[in-house]
Formats: structure tokens, sequence, C-alpha cells
């Protein structure tokens, strides 16, 4: 049975998401990359509750009030992704995991490295957007 993550999509009101750099250590996946906010679902967790767990302990960001947005596939796990609407500048929140986080537009995604394949999310994402707004 394949592993269960939870991640999130945090969006500003200039269409702008919020990306993690992972910490840049030989010993975890994907060192030095851009990923989205989230973690592993534990045992007897559903992804809701690891998403709010995850976003407490890396964030000190209360995301109770967040929505489910996909479910995604991977060959390595199963994605639940949040979203929630976040207005605070990139530097205003407390980060106790990676080494900093960084609003960004779709347009800066294109040349991103990307973790977990979530270069794949974000680019489903900002497609549904873009075809909500028109």
């Amino acid at each position: 049975m394949k592993r269960s993550g939870a991640s999130i999509i945090f969006l500003n009101s200039r269409s702008e998401v919020l990306l993690l750099l992972r910490d840049n250590r030989p010993d975890i996946p994907y060192p030095d990359m851009w990923d989205l906010p989230g973690g592993h679902v534990e045992e007897h967790e559903t992804p809701e509750s690891c998403i709010v767990r995850e976003m407490l302990e890396e964030i000190e960001t209360d995301v109770s009030g967040c929505r489910p947005h996909a479910v995604y596939d991977f060959p390595d796990r199963i994605e639940h992704i949040f979203l929630m609407e976040l207005e605070l500048p990139a530097e205003a929140i407390t980060l106790h995991e990676g080494q900093r986080l960084r609003w960004f537009t779709a347009h800066e995604l294109d040349r991103l490295p990307l973790a977990y394949g979530f270069d794949l999310v974000l680019q489903d994402f900002f497609t549904a957007l873009r075809q909500n707004a028109g």
C-alpha cells in the first residue's frame, strides 16, 4: 500500500502561491528544492488532521479552515492537496523547517526546481485558476 501525504497551496490576493525551500542536506529527499508545505500522513491520522498538525509544527499557522482541493496518485504516494487563502508576507511567517518561504507567481514556477512532482500539481492549479477567472 502506498503511503499518503498532505500538502497545502496557500494563495494570496495577487494569485501567488507560497513555497518552502527545503533544507540543503544530503540525507533528505530533494535537498535545496522548492516544495509545497506539508508532510506524511501518520498511521491512524486523516489527511485533514495531518495538514493541520504539519502546518502548526512547520510554520505555526492554523489551517483548520482549509479546504480539500485535489488528490494525486503519484508512483510513490497518494498526495492530498488542500487550499487556503493567506495574506501574510513570507518573512512574517515563523519557519521551523526548511531554509525559507517565498511567494511565487505562475510565471516564476516555469523555471523553478520543484520537489515531489509538485510542478504538475501547481500547473493544474494555475490552469484551473485561469479558467475560473475567464
